[in-house]
């Protein structure tokens, strides 16, 4: 519950993650439950959808938290699972109001410190005022209403961290979960390797690859000789995601990397060294600091990583229950 009330306030003003490979860890996968039906959505919207203990929730509230939404996931809502959005997105809209509602009566303060500097944090995202301006404008949010979620999501936190207080993780719990899900504990073969990469413009003719060919040749000549990988890497490297790290790829295993790339780096023994590998990128040297086999994750590794999860699990409970109960004691229209 409480990740998409974010979604629907301002942690959807920051910027999308870089898209990694996803780490095995204690995440366990199920099947989504079958799709519900859901009522109609008229294509005219009332100026007020909902009210919630006399509170209306407009029909430009719900128009902003849906353009956050898709802004968020970079694209729009498709024309046949309109009705389903509106309405999931007005049921949080709806959870988040009664939030708000019970945070203002138990008077839970946000200082006007910890206030800015959540903003000043939220600008930070952002490479200038216009991409941060813009930011705005594609969610339908002004300073001001951006100032006011802030708070309103800053006062629900801290009244949801108190509810959640209640609920510690065991050393049994973590152990249980532990042993019951085995599979998410799998890790296979793995190597740590740097890399240094000269790149190719994509579709390039034979001429115009052969100059980063020979740049990178003469680079892994220097390598070679002695001279020192990290410091060539840092040097040369033209892939900025690793260049300042020496080259530095960390551990990966296979299916993580491109066939030649993953197959010339797992053929290598630590301390090892590739020729020239030519991928879709251009020309990398590869060395390969570490290979560790195919094991599984002993529970030591992992008890942190489980009990933060077994906990988040826990707060999302206990928020489910928290929000249901207010429901229950409130009054809640629904005008769409």
């Amino acid at each position: 519950m409480t990740r998409m009330l974010r979604l629907l306030v301002v942690f959807s003003l920051l910027a999308p993650a870089t898209a990694s490979a996803r780490p095995r860890g204690p995440l366990p996968q199920t099947e989504p439950p079958p799709l519900a039906e859901v009522k109609p959505v008229s294509a005219e919207l009332p100026d007020v959808v909902a009210r919630i203990n006399g509170d209306a929730i407009s029909r430009t509230d719900l128009e902003s938290a849906l353009a956050q939404m898709q802004a968020r996931v970079g694209q729009p809502v498709p024309a046949e699972q309109r009705d389903r959005v509106l309405r999931s997105v007005l049921d949080q809209l709806i959870a988040f109001r009664l939030l708000v509602q019970e945070s203002a009566t138990r008077n839970i303060a946000v200082p006007e410190a910890d206030l800015d500097a959540r903003l000043t944090e939220i600008r930070s995202q952002f490479q200038s005022d216009d991409a941060f301006q813009q930011a705005l404008g594609q969610r339908k949010l002004t300073l001001d209403g951006l100032r006011t979620s802030v708070r309103h999501g800053m006062q629900v936190d801290r009244m949801l961290d108190a509810e959640a207080a209640g609920a510690p993780v065991t050393p049994q719990q973590v152990e249980e979960f532990y042993t019951s899900h085995p599979s998410e504990f799998a890790q296979g073969e793995r190597v740590r390797a740097s890399h240094i990469l000269i790149r190719v413009p994509q579709n390039a003719d034979a001429g115009a690859r052969e100059p980063a060919r020979a740049k990178a040749a003469g680079i892994l000549k220097d390598v070679k000789g002695g001279q020192d990988f990290a410091a060539l890497a840092r040097e040369h490297s033209e892939d900025p995601g690793t260049a300042q790290a020496g080259g530095d790829l960390g551990y990966f295993e296979r299916g993580q990397m491109v066939g030649a790339f993953e197959e010339a780096a797992f053929a290598l023994a630590p301390a090892q060294m590739s020729d020239l590998v030519e991928t879709q990128y251009g020309f990398h040297i590869i060395k390969v600091d570490d290979k560790q086999p195919a094991r599984t994750i002993p529970l030591a590794e992992v008890r942190e990583q489980v009990e933060q999860f077994l906990q988040g699990r826990n707060r999302e409970e206990r928020m489910e229950t928290f929000v249901e109960t207010l429901k229950t004691k409130g009054t809640i229209e629904i005008l769409i």
